[in-house]
């Protein structure tokens, strides 16, 4: 009798860890630096998640919609790719200068924005946290992403108190290839890293 409920306990106690466990995992939650992989759209790097927004989307993608911050329209209204690493694949950092560039974007109007590793806009004073397609025109375009606005004064994004950050890529009314063939309809921006001081 002892023996058959210490068998319950131990599978109590391991159903419980491994739900947890995997509800922590779907979330984005566990472990802490895995909040952006997910999505099952990757372009060179950016990764979306094209239930986002949708009824389709499950609780665990509603679940990091939430914790997250992102304001989730329907993929008919906006589309949004994150990135964490820059094109050699090292995590993006404070403590290095990127070059941001791309061209013409396959939406109505877009925007990059910067957030730090806590999901939020880094608590600096700088004013210089996003760039968009009304900045950028309607050609080639370049931004520096630093902890201290460039010399050239060209478009810059402000890295200062963002430790490791990310980079949220929204093109509002997509055109309809982006939702049908994202990896073909898009040429996403490219984040070079320039130099590092830390």
């Amino acid at each position: 009798m002892m023996r058959r409920a210490g068998a319950y306990l131990v599978a109590v106690i391991a159903g419980l860890a491994l739900g947890l466990g995997s509800a922590l995992w779907m979330a984005g939650l566990w472990p802490a630096g895995d909040k952006l992989a997910f999505g099952d759209v990757d372009v060179r790097g950016w990764r979306s998640d094209f239930a986002i927004g949708s009824e389709a989307a499950d609780p665990y993608t509603r679940l990091r919609v939430a914790r997250h911050g992102l304001l989730a329209l329907a993929q008919t209204e906006a589309v949004y790719f994150t990135r964490a690493v820059d094109d050699a694949g090292a995590p993006l950092s404070e403590g290095c200068t990127y070059r941001l560039s791309g061209g013409p974007m396959p939406a109505g109007w877009w925007s990059v924005t910067l957030y730090d590793g806590q999901s939020m806009l880094p608590a600096n004073t700088d004013n210089a946290l996003s760039i968009d397609g009304g900045r950028a025109g309607g050609g080639a375009w370049s931004a520096v992403i630093a902890p201290r606005r460039p010399a050239d004064e060209g478009m810059w994004i402000s890295s200062r108190g963002a430790g490791r950050f990310d980079l949220t890529l929204r093109l509002y009314m997509p055109e309809a290839a982006l939702i049908a063939a994202p990896q073909t309809a898009l040429d996403p921006p490219r984040v070079e890293r320039v130099e590092c001081t830390r």
